[in-house]
This record gives structure tokens, C-alpha cells and sequence, in this order.
């Protein structure tokens, strides 16, 4: 095979239509051997090629006869020296960090360690190859028919984003092929299409699909990292929900993506940048450690053998390292510009900005993205909390990022317990948390709002368990929050009770409803729509299995809580004023109040109002002449006058309803306990305890009196 010297940029292995381009950063090698494979399955390279050519710290080389597929990986040799925090060792097969896929087999052998395992210390090298057991990159073929793809570009203010799992959405799924379940192809089948389309979805938000491997304490227990977050590979789609091994996964994400757009959905990421699947200074070598430990990875300055952990996985990447970030930048651009992605949800966001202790400047690091030309054009959602000091960072993200709001999550859930004192918090959370972005020109479309993800109990486990049943996970139940803020309400577990039925039915309702209602970008966990359960496991990251599957086999309760979800995200599309792009003025910045809060008699709250901890129910009357928004021509957007009374308490009221300056009449167009009671109301409303009604003002629009 013939070599000729190649070039430095980009870095990866590309395939230019004639030959192949290899080149990989190290800054501390004393060489590099690419080793070129001709299967997946190969234990031995069919060649190992010295790379001779080094321009920057990059190792590069241009093979004119290789094309797509092949699959390889790079020996790297140089100091194993731990305490000065290098790790070389060319016995290891190693992935390369630009890999556009790697094939789905790594087989846990100690031969995969860098160090001798089992061993107490770390200090000697393993000098057993690896080959055998370790995942290879893959070249591959970029062409695709996108067939004038577009993004929908939906604007954050119509945005709702449904939070799901490649696999889990599709493997028990009746309507989709079997040979289809679980994949890529599987997700963007015509029933899942036609569910999120009926849902009124706009976005999916995919748990990872960086390509990952799974732990080898789960491994062994029979397990897997289900979820995704343990990256392996930057670029390359998860090898899991594709049909091979020879680079399909791209083309079939791409697919995925091409058909999503199609049906005007869009396609956003959970990436998970701040950590690698190598783990601590125990784990395999796999990748980044054995190509250069010391510039990759934020290592303890007064034990270099070490790793600072922010993430609670064993390291965390090095973003003050100019190739580390140019390593996410890249990856990041890849997606959208390869793989026409329309946006990212960032694990662990704080742990990237950090420095050498505490938070470094947020607006800093996270604005650098933001104003990038690529990454830029997109939706960046933060998930604005790490595991190091001072690690929540909620509200504390620059313009132009949107947050995932964990307040938001925990008071809705608190205040439909019936928890006490919480009144005050549950308005702000309605209102869009102007505490949190009222700062920095930022709107409560900076809020992603969520009463459940993929983390913690689903929606029907949380009106159905008060304490995580974790069995399964093999940890002791040790592994899960405590902090739930859930309610069995009467029984712990599933109940063939009708009154305990309906009561969680109930309350189900009630949090769709509020996350539907209340400012900023909802997000739902799939399959809450249609009362999905884990049996109460809060952290079934590791269950590939039916536990975290969605089954689709729906009985009439389900089927009810699946219209009555579609029916409030319809009742917030088709209501400007639930989905404002400015907080309310409540009469600070003009005469009239947008947003008035009302007691049950009618009257307006007032200071002592807001510090009865026993109060648990209140009105929102929202003026949709008063909102003060325009649309993307500048045009006032004038919405209904909207009045929504939220009782938390189990008494039933009788709520006074406001009269209005201009006259005209109230209508109730939902109540949660009795979804299909409506109609025109009088001067009052009966309000049943725990619960949402929603009315609307007919015949004219006006302050109330």
C-alpha cells in the first residue's frame, strides 16, 4: 500500500473520493502507528502503517488506494510516566477521537487496560495487545441524498420538545417492523411520525447517540449503559441503533434526521462532552488517555496520576487545552452541518467551563459556542449543574442558551403534593422564573420547562411511588435521588383501587396541563402522554429491557391521558399569550396589568396573601389585549384573555370569577377532573380540589374591574 505524507487538517480519517487522509493529534507521542483492519472482527491488523509526518503536534499521512469501508486504530508510543500524568502504551488499539463511526464490539478484557489490572497501583505498564477486544474506527462513505433537507427552524416560542430514547421509544411499538424496532429507522417510522405529530411535538431531544460503551461492573452484572452517557466517540453515531458495523449508522441517521424534517419535527442532541468513557485513573485505554492523557484530561496538579471529577464519572475533559475544545467545537459543527442536527442539550454544562477550581466564566466559554457562525444558527439548552463546588449554575447561563429548569420541576411537583408555602415559588414558575433570566436581556423562553425526564420517576410513577424501588440496578437501591417529591397517594405501587386510580389519573393531568399553561419551552419525558412506568425505578439507566421501554399497549386510561396531553399543548399552540417572549409587566412598565393573580373570592393577591403558607390554590388571569408582544413582522399579537385557576388543596372551592371593565362572558374550556366539562359560566365556577380549570373570555376583550 502506498503512503504519501497527507496533511494536517481536518483531523479524522477522510475520504475524499480518490484515497484517504489520516490525521490525529498528540503532543506528547514519540510516534504513531495506524493499524488498518480488514473486518470488524479482526483480531490482528492486515498492516500497521508508522505515521512519519508530523505538523503541529498532528500525525498525518494520505493512503491513495483506501476507501470506505475499513476499519482501524492507532498504537501510540511514548513516556508511561502517570505521576507526570502521561499513559502511553502501544500495546493498546486505540479510537480514534474524529472516528465518523466505530463498530459496536468491545469485549471487557484485562488486556484493554493500560496498566496491570487488578493491581493496587497503576505505575507499570501492560505490555498485552488489545486489539482483540477493543472497538475500531470505521471509514466511511459521507455521500447522501439529502434531497434539499431544511430544518424546520422553529422558533423557541413554538418549540416543544419531547425528550426520548432511540430504543426505548420503538422496541415494543406494534406498527413498526420488527427488523426496524429499536433503530434510527425505527424512530422515524410513519406511527412514531404520526404519534408526535398528533402529540404536538415540534423537537425531539434524543438521549445520547455519541457512540458509547457500557461499564464493565454492568457488563458483569448483566447490564448495559442504556442511556447512553458514556461517550467513547465525538462524531460517530451509536453503533446500537443501526443494522452494521460497516458505517450505516451514519447513513441511517441521516435518514432519521432527512424524515424527521419532512414531517416538520426537528432533531436536538443530549451530548455529553464533559467526560469520556475511560473513567478514572483505573479504567481502560481506549482512546484519548492513550493518545495523549496529559493534554486531553483536567488532571489533579498535586497528583497528575489523578483525575479532577466534576462529573461523578471518573474525569473530566480539559476545555482549557486548545485541541480539547477544538475536539468539541469540531464534533459539534459536524452535527450540524454533517449530520444536519438542529440543536443540543449539554450534560453536565458547568463541568466544561470550569477551571482550575470552582466555575470559570460562564458568559466566557458558553458565549464562544453561541457566537460561533456553525453552532450559532441553532438551540443550546444547558443542563446548568455539575457534581463539583458550587456546581448549580441555574440561571447563571449567557443570552442566547436555554436552561433546563430544575426549580420549575421540583415546585410543580411540591405544590401538587399539597406541600405547604408554596404559592409564591409556583407563580414564579408560571410566569417563566423571571427570577432566574430576568437578567441579561434574557425571556422565559431561557426556561425548559419539565416535571419529569429521563432521569427520575415518569409521570405515572410519580403520582404512584413515594420512595425509588431500584432493585433491579443491582446497587442495594443505594443508587437514585431521594429527593422525588412525589405522592402514592394512599398506596404504594400500581393499585386496582378505582378512587386511587382515578386520583392519579387526576394528577396526571394536572402536571400536563401546568407544564402546558405555564411560560417558557415545555418538555415532555416520552411516553408521560401515555402513562409509561418503570415499576418505580428512578434511575433505570442500565435497564435495556422492558422496564425502560415504552409500551405501547394502551388501554382506555391511557388512551384518555394521550388526548387530553394533545389536547393542552393544542390549547397552548393556539394561545399566544401561554407562550409569550417577554415577561409579564404586571403594571411596572404600563398602566394596564397583563397578568393579574386572583384569590378564590376574586380578589387580587396581596402581599399577606403570598406568605399564607396554607394557601394552595390561586387564579392567573392574563390579558391577551395587554401582552404587549408582536409577531416576527412587528404586528401586535393579540391573543384571548386567558384566566387559569390552580387548586392544589383536596376541598373543592367556589371560585368568584372577575368581572371585566367591557363587559362580555366567561367560558370553561377544560377542568382536569371532569376533562370533557365545559360551557359558559356565570359569576362563579366550582372548582374540585386538585385540580385545573382553563376559561376563556368570549364576546370581548377588557381589564377586570
Amino acid at each position: 500500500m502506498r503512503v504519501w505524507p497527507g496533511v494536517p487538517q481536518p483531523l479524522g480519517a477522510i475520504w475524499d473520493g480518490q484515497g484517504t487522509n489520516f490525521a490525529v493529534f498528540s503532543r506528547h507521542a514519540e510516534s504513531v502507528t495506524l493499524c488498518l483492519f480488514d473486518g470488524p472482527e479482526d483480531r490482528e491488523p492486515a498492516v500497521e502503517i508508522p505515521l512519519r509526518h508530523r505538523t503541529h503536534w498532528v500525525w498525518h499521512a494520505y493512503l491513495p488506494e483506501l476507501r470506505p469501508p475499513a476499519w482501524y486504530g492507532y498504537r501510540v508510543a511514548g513516556p508511561y510516566e502517570p505521576k507526570a500524568g502521561h499513559r502511553f502504551n502501544p500495546a493498546k488499539l486505540l479510537v480514534d477521537p474524529y472516528a465518523r463511526a466505530i463498530t459496536d464490539r468491545l469485549a471487557w478484557d484485562d488486556a484493554l487496560y493500560g496498566y496491570h489490572a487488578g493491581q493496587p497501583v497503576d505505575m507499570a505498564p501492560d505490555d498485552r495487545d488489545s486489539a482483540a477486544f477493543a472497538p475500531k474506527s470505521v471509514l466511511v462513505d459521507h455521500s447522501f441524498p439529502w434531497e434539499g433537507d431544511r430544518p424546520p427552524e422553529i422558533p423557541w416560542s413554538r418549540t416543544v420538545i419531547y425528550e426520548c430514547h432511540v430504543k426505548g421509544a420503538t422496541m415494543r411499538h406494534p406498527e413498526v417492523p420488527e427488523v426496524l424496532r429499536g433503530s434510527y429507522l425505527g424512530l422515524c417510522t410513519q406511527p412514531v411520525i404520526d404519534h408526535l405529530r398528533k402529540l404536538g411535538v415540534t423537537a425531539v431531544e434524543l438521549l445520547p447517540v455519541h457512540h458509547r460503551v457500557s461499564e464493565r461492573p454492568l457488563v458483569e452484572r448483566g447490564l448495559s449503559n442504556y442511556w447512553g452517557y458514556n461517550t467513547l466517540g465525538f462524531f460517530a453515531p451509536d453503533a446500537r441503533f443501526a443494522s452494521g458495523d460497516a458505517g450505516q449508522q451514519v447513513s441511517e441517521f441521516k435518514t432519521m434526521v432527512r424524515t424527521l424534517h419532512r414531517a416538520g419535527i426537528e432533531v436536538l442532541l443530549d451530548v455529553v462532552y464533559n467526560h469520556t468513557a475511560e473513567g478514572d485513573h483505573r479504567g481502560p485505554t481506549l482512546s484519548l488517555r492513550g493518545l495523549d492523557n496529559a493534554s486531553y484530561y483536567h488532571l489533579d496538579e498535586t497528583d497528575r496520576s489523578r483525575y479532577v471529577d466534576y462529573t461523578g464519572c471518573g474525569n473530566t475533559l480539559n476545555m482549557r487545552h486548545p485541541r480539547t475544545l477544538q475536539l468539541l467545537l469540531d464534533s459539534l459543527r459536524y452535527w450540524v452541518q454533517e449530520m444536519h442536527v438542529d440543536g443540543f442539550r449539554f450534560d453536565l454544562a458547568p463541568a466544561l467551563a470550569r477551571e482550575l477550581s470552582g466555575v470559570g466564566r460562564l458568559d466566557h466559554f458558553f458565549a464562544m459556542i453561541q457566537q460561533d457562525p456553525v453552532t450559532s444558527r441553532v438551540k443550546l439548552i444547558a443542563e446548568p449543574w455539575d457534581l463539583g463546588p458550587d456546581g448549580y449554575q441555574l440561571g447563571r447561563f449567557p443570552g442566547g442558551w436555554a436552561e433546563w429548569n430544575g426549580l420549575y420541576r421540583d415546585t410543580v411537583r411540591r405544590f401538587w403534593r399539597g406541600d405547604a408555602g408554596e404559592i409564591g415559588a409556583f407563580a414564579s414558575r408560571l410566569s417563566g422564573s423571571e427570577d432566574l433570566y430576568g437578567a441579561d436581556d434574557r425571556s422565559p423562553l431561557a426556561s425548559v420547562n419539565f416535571v419529569t425526564a429521563h432521569d427520575g420517576f415518569t409521570l405515572r410513577d410519580l403520582v404512584s411511588y413515594e420512595h425509588k424501588h431500584n432493585e433491579a440496578n443491582g446497587e442495594g437501591n443505594r443508587d437514585g435521588t431521594d429527593a422525588n417529591w412525589s405522592s402514592a397517594w394512599g398506596e404504594e405501587g400500581e393499585t386496582t383501587h378505582p378512587g386511587r386510580r382515578a386520583r392519579r389519573a387526576r394528577m396526571m393531568r394536572n402536571l400536563l396541563a401546568t407544564l402546558a399553561f405555564s411560560q417558557g419551552v415545555p418538555m415532555i419525558s416520552h411516553g408521560d402522554e401515555i402513562a409509561r412506568t418503570q415499576r418505580g425505578n428512578n434511575n433505570a439507566y442500565c435497564q435495556d429491557n422492558e422496564i425502560a421501554w415504552l409500551d405501547w399497549a394502551l388501554d382506555a386510561e391511557r388512551r384518555a391521558l394521550l388526548e387530553f396531553t394533545g389536547r393542552v399543548l393544542a390549547l397552548r399552540r393556539d394561545n399566544p399569550v401561554l407562550r409569550r417572549r417577554s415577561f409579564f409587566a404586571g403594571g411596572r412598565r404600563r398602566s394596564e396589568k397583563d397578568v393579574v393573580w386572583l384569590r378564590p373570592d376574586g380578589e387580587e393577591m396581596g402581599v399577606d396573601d403570598w406568605s399564607e403558607r396554607g394557601t394552595r390554590a390561586l387564579a392567573m388571569l392574563v390579558d391577551g389585549e395587554a401582552n404587549g408582544e408582536v409577531d416576527e413582522r412587528g404586528r401586535p399579537v393579540q391573543g384571548d384573555t386567558l384566566l387559569i385557576v390552580f387548586n392544589a388543596d383536596e376541598r373543592g372551592l367556589l371560585f368568584r370569577l372577575p368581572r371585566l371593565a367591557a363587559g362580555g362572558h366567561w367560558s370553561l374550556v377544560l377542568a382536569t377532573d371532569e376533562p370533557e366539562r365545559a360551557g359558559r359560566c356565570d359569576d362563579s365556577l366550582r372548582v374540585a380540589g386538585q385540580s385545573v380549570c382553563l376559561l376563556t373570555l368570549d364576546g370581548a376583550l377588557g381589564r377586570p374591574t
